[in-house]
């Protein structure tokens, strides 16, 4: 499972409105080569001077974007591609419900051809290559470099079993990232991806990359067993090998995935976030997400949903409504965004996304939301999201469908719009 199976991949590049977190200091307890030291003496604390994890000229120009959007009062505009390439992976992760399809399917390729074609088709100004995992595609780096040249932002997700071996066919590029899959600690991560020396392969990946000289993040994904203590250990950590930001989001409750027991309610995730939050005040984490989307993770917020914030290009097509959940392709990127019943979907709607928070659907939400009140969402980036008191209602869910298991329907779907390719 890549960086993408864990459903925290990409969409936090989304990044042009975007502050971090306040920062808090608390002392590792030994799951890792500690961090620097500090001193012990502090000066009276001032504001800081923070590093950002999305660099300056993205956030201005993905702000530029979205302020045109806003202001030419459209309605539904796209802010990250996910782009699909291929569904293999060389990992088998409990929580992941991306990759359960038959061999045909798995060794279908997204062809450079129409993998940049899709890019030309859908204007969002960042590209997410997702999967499977991107680096099985012999020809990713030709994806890369044509997104790159079409002036694209363009992060890569990967497990990193891989990156290594293949950083020598990429560039060190201002608007390209790597973007790891972590899901904590040593011992946290190997037992989410079902195979040991998976974290100690990715550090030693994260290492080498950034002394290449290219920008990394990581993603990392929550679910109910999670311990708030040692997730800020291993935010500390990541921080201390030269990662640049942290994708954070709570794992998508996919039907088909092998481990259904433990993913988050809406409940169990605003308090684990409350925690989280707490927890870091001080420490100088650095989040690739907005101010708004971590404040609605606390509880703070009353969201719905934006799906076509995040369209996806897969090896079958456009997929509807959204990363998260397949229920049906379009051919073309025009026709994902004018025929899809969009008020089908989303939390109060549809019983399968009940519990969903993820930044896929929620950060073009937030990003909305800031722009309709810059103060507020200055605030909660100078002082953090709350973490004490009430938290804001929640969507009903009295009047929302039921699910309804389309999986047979939908693969064949996809298998007759299916383009195989022999990358």
């Amino acid at each position: 499972m890549t960086a993408a199976h864990s459903t925290s991949c990409g969409p936090g590049a989304i990044g042009a409105l975007r502050t971090d977190v306040p920062s808090l200091n608390l002392t590792t307890t030994g799951l890792y080569d500690p961090p620097p030291a500090r001193n012990a003496r502090r000066p009276r604390q001032q504001p800081e001077s923070k590093s950002v994890a999305v660099p300056l000229k993205q956030t201005l120009r993905i702000g530029a974007y979205v302020l045109r959007q806003h202001l030419s009062g459209a309605k539904r505009y796209p802010l990250v591609l996910m782009m699909e390439p291929l569904f293999r992976c060389n990992l088998t992760c409990a929580g992941c419900g991306k990759i359960d399809y038959p061999d045909d399917v798995l060794n279908a390729r997204l062809s450079v051809a129409d993998a940049l074609a899709s890019i030309d088709e859908c204007p969002a100004p960042v590209v997410v290559m997702a999967g499977g995992e991107p680096l099985l595609h012999r020809e990713m780096d030709r994806i890369v470099r044509g997104a790159l040249a079409r002036g694209k932002f363009v992060y890569l997700c990967t497990n990193a079993l891989l990156l290594e071996k293949k950083l020598d066919q990429f560039e060190p590029n201002p608007a390209f990232t790597w973007t790891v899959h972590l899901d904590g600690n040593r011992e946290d991560h190997d037992h989410a991806v079902s195979r040991d020396g998976t974290f100690d392969q990715a550090v030693a990946a994260i290492k080498a990359a950034r002394a290449r000289g290219f920008r990394v993040n990581i993603n990392c994904t929550l679910f109910n067993n999670a311990d708030p203590a040692r997730m800020a250990e291993f935010f500390d950590f990541a921080h201390s090998i030269g990662v640049e930001g942290i994708t954070l989001s709570p794992g998508y409750a996919y039907e088909r995935a092998p481990d259904g027991q433990h993913f988050l309610t809406r409940r169990t995730t605003k308090d684990l976030f409350r925690t989280l939050f707490r927890l870091g005040k001080g420490r100088g984490w650095k989040f690739t997400q907005s101010s708004l989307f971590l404040n609605f993770l606390a509880g703070n917020e009353t969201y719905a949903c934006t799906p076509w914030g995040n369209p996806t290009r897969n090896v079958f097509g456009w997929q509807r409504p959204c990363y998260l959940l397949g229920e049906g392709y379009a051919r073309t990127y025009k026709e994902l965004m004018e025929e899809t019943d969009w008020e089908s979907y989303g939390t109060g709607k549809y019983e399968k996304c009940a519990d969903c928070m993820v930044h896929s659907g929620y950060e073009p939400t937030a990003v909305t939301d800031t722009l309709n009140h810059p103060l507020k969402a200055a605030r909660v980036a100078l002082f953090g999201p709350r973490t004490e008191g009430p938290m804001a209602p929640d969507l009903s869910l009295d009047n929302q469908r039921p699910a309804v298991d389309r999986y047979a329907e939908v693969l064949e779907e996809g298998r007759a719009l299916l383009k195989t390719d022999p990358s």
